[in-house]
């Protein structure tokens, strides 16, 4: 089995985590919901998951105790996402 680089998986995990916080917050918003469900199918394929609760849970998993901590945040993804 292919396991997928632990960097990509950091880099998903963090703009779901990200996507979710700003749906929470504004779940009114179309563009919000829209890119946090994208990040969602995302992180599901990259773990190979159908249900992005599972595949974030999964890559919090294969990532270990250390989590995303490990690695720098990513800048100006909201910034990027949204426009």
């Amino acid at each position: 089995m292919l396991l997928p680089s632990k960097a990509e998986v950091t880099r998903q995990l963090r703009r779901y985590r990200t996507w979710e916080r700003m749906m929470l917050a504004s779940p009114a918003d179309r563009a919000v919901r829209t890119a946090f469900e994208d990040s969602g199918y995302t992180l599901c394929v990259l773990m190979g998951k159908r249900c992005a609760r599972e595949a974030a849970d999964a890559a919090e998993h294969f990532l270990g105790p250390l989590g995303t901590a490990a690695l720098p945040q990513e800048p100006a993804l909201v910034d990027t996402a949204v426009r």
